[in-house]
């Protein structure tokens, strides 16, 4: 494992019960860690100033390695089988896997400054034989654990020492080795924030992303801190001689946009948002899908009930009823069909001229072919037109009625009608009365040819619709 701050750093370990310290410089091992048994894994601190080691004697060993000598040397996980370190990237933690006495697989939260006992305990994994390998993700806060000869993956998120499970990626294909892309080499226009190259049956290697589920036309800030960038700290030469740094990190934000990315001192970076308050990646393919909008659906409309044609009759008859003459009687033999009930008119002895003014307020213009067309909204539910007056019976169309229009002279209430009568003789009275009924049998039969046309119709719309 290279050193994570200093130039051409190696530590390897070996059946030898040693870790050597490499100069690839000169090619020359520099520094000897010994143990007791054989090294089973090995993690670097952030600043490469310390390394954590796990072994087969079940010692957990903390090396302050220009020393060459463990700073911490504690009791690890009691199992017999192999266990695992990592160090939590900038934090002050190291995380172990291992199995307990009964062979269960056990997560550990470790204190460098005092480890005498991991925080917290240990936890429960599972009851599974496979190694559990730890990755960390200092980006996003999360450890991922890959257990050897399965083929999940499951990730946890840190926060105040504990570690919080999130999800698991499941895959039929067991993995012999896992490893993780350095962050500043994912795609954050596909919100992917880690990504993974397992083996598969020592054939072939398999991508595996993890992406966070959310449209990615704006870069995500909240997911993507400042990463640890390409340039050492350090060269091999400082390090040896005592030197301690951090490496710079880069702004993601710029390898978002395609142009050189801007270095921060490790202690000028920008901190990143808190870990609780980004979303749980989730496992994807290769080429990670783009996440779908949420698309609030409206509940469907309930369907409305198409009038039949004896009701839209019914609701025609209504409207003509309401302008027709209360005094109007019919007589007992006439038809029952509502479209062929027609009021007597009212005579009055009114002069032709105000025979005339009643007909050209009470009359409407036929109604058109277009207005009677079935709508979901009943007829019941129509506000009610308004009443005409009593002088306009002899209005027998189905249109809305004028109301805007002034109310005829014999209803006006200072209209004096009768000083026109005497000024007429009974002749022309008559001929003037005979007259306006012939104009009104002559609408009437009009009336009524429309309303038979548009009785047919009805009975074909219905025909369709049905």
């Amino acid at each position: 494992m290279f050193n994570p701050a200093a130039e051409n750093i190696l530590a390897s370990s070996s059946g030898d019960y040693t870790v050597k310290l490499w100069d690839l410089e000169d090619g020359q091992a520099k520094l000897t860690l010994k143990h007791n048994d054989m090294v089973q894994s090995l993690s670097w601190s952030a600043d490469g100033n310390m390394l954590c080691t796990t072994s087969r004697d079940k010692k957990l060993r903390f090396w302050d390695v220009r020393q060459e000598k463990p700073a911490h040397e504690v009791p690890g996980h009691s199992g017999a089988k192999s266990s695992r370190v990592v160090w939590l990237g900038d934090h002050d933690r190291v995380a172990t896997t291992g199995f307990s006495k009964m062979s269960d697989r056990q997560l550990g939260l470790w204190d460098p400054r005092n480890p005498s006992t991991p925080i917290g305990d240990f936890t429960y994994l599972d009851s599974q034989s496979g190694i559990c390998m730890p990755f960390w993700d200092d980006g996003s806060q999360m450890l991922y654990l890959a257990g050897k000869g399965d083929g999940n993956i499951r990730y946890f998120e840190y926060d105040n020492d504990k570690f919080e499970p999130l999800s698991e990626h499941k895959s039929p294909e067991p993995q012999r080795g896992l490893a993780f892309m350095p962050k500043r080499g994912v795609n954050t226009h596909a919100n992917e924030v880690m990504r993974a190259y397992k083996t598969v049956n020592d054939q072939y290697i398999e991508p595996i992303s993890f992406v966070v589920p959310r449209r990615a036309e704006m870069f995500q800030d909240d997911i993507y801190p400042p990463a640890t960038g390409s340039k050492p700290a350090m060269s091999s030469a400082e390090w040896l001689d005592g030197k301690t740094a951090r490496p710079a990190k880069i702004d993601m934000g710029d390898l978002h946009d395609g142009t050189a990315p801007k270095e921060y001192a490790a202690a000028e970076a920008p901190t990143a948002a808190p870990a609780k308050t980004a979303p749980a990646p989730t496992p994807a393919p290769v080429a990670a899908p783009k996440a779908e909008p949420v698309v609030e659906r409206s509940q469907p409309a309930t369907p409305r009930e198409i009038p039949s044609m004896k009701d839209n009759q019914n609701s025609m008859s209504e409207m003509a009823n309401k302008f027709a003459d209360k005094d109007a009687e019919s007589s007992d033999d006439e038809p029952s069909s509502p479209f062929e009930e027609i009021p007597k008119p009212i005579q009055r002895p009114t002069s032709t001229v105000g025979a005339r003014q009643e007909q050209k307020v009470g009359v409407s213009e036929p109604p058109k072919h277009s207005d009677l067309t079935p709508t979901p909204v009943a007829a019941a539910s129509a506000p009610e037109p308004s009443r005409a007056p009593a002088s306009s019976s002899r209005n027998v169309s189905e249109s809305q009625p004028t109301t805007s229009a002034p109310a005829p002279a014999a209803e006006q209430p200072n209209a004096d009608t009768s000083s026109a009568v005497p000024s007429r003789s009974a002749s022309s009275a008559a001929g003037g009365l005979k007259e306006v009924l012939g104009e009104i049998r002559g609408l009437l039969q009009a009336q009524s040819k429309q309303i038979e046309a548009l009785t047919n119709e009805v009975a074909e719309l219905k025909a369709r619709v049905n």
